[in-house]
């Protein structure tokens, strides 16, 4: 896939291709980075992934967090005080505002680059590690159904 199709197509493509990859090797999906499509990509046998959506969008304001997306550069974070993920532990989350966030975005510092990427590349990380956390619990289609749920074509908050 080229990208731009959209997850559907994506979804649809993998269930035709998967189960023509040899068993017991790695399945690499490359370009694919959005959390949702990770999640259901996994669910259709994919191992491996990479993709710049983390870093990018952490350069460009947007967040990844526990019901979506934020795109901090939004004039409705100016005054919040919350952390940008309450549910996270990352450093960016434990120290800084949502509305420190928007100004420095604001105000063209790279420290909300910055800042937005590390916190982007823990929820990858927390991500990941609950994915293999399910599958080895036995219960990956359960947490795929509820994940997708939730997250799937999700507008930034």
């Amino acid at each position: 896939l080229a990208v731009g199709e959209g997850h559907e197509l994506m979804v649809n493509s993998l269930k035709f291709t998967i189960p023509y990859l040899p068993e017991g090797k790695p399945h690499y999906l490359m370009g694919v980075g959005k959390p949702s499509d990770i999640v259901a990509a996994v669910k259709e046998g994919v191992d491996m992934f990479d993709c710049v959506i983390p870093t990018r969008s952490g350069r460009n304001g947007q967040a990844f967090v526990t019901k979506g997306r934020i795109n901090i550069r939004n004039s409705k974070y100016q005054e919040d005080l919350k952390a940008l993920d309450e549910q996270c532990d990352c450093y960016c989350c434990k120290n800084y505002s949502r509305a420190y966030l928007n100004h420095l975005f604001k105000a063209g510092e790279i420290l909300a680059s910055i800042l937005l990427t590390t916190h982007n590349i823990h929820y990858y990380q927390n991500l990941m590690a609950k994915i293999r956390n399910e599958i080895a619990q036995d219960n990956y289609n359960n947490f795929a159904e509820n994940f997708l749920n939730e997250h799937l074509d999700t507008n930034p908050l």
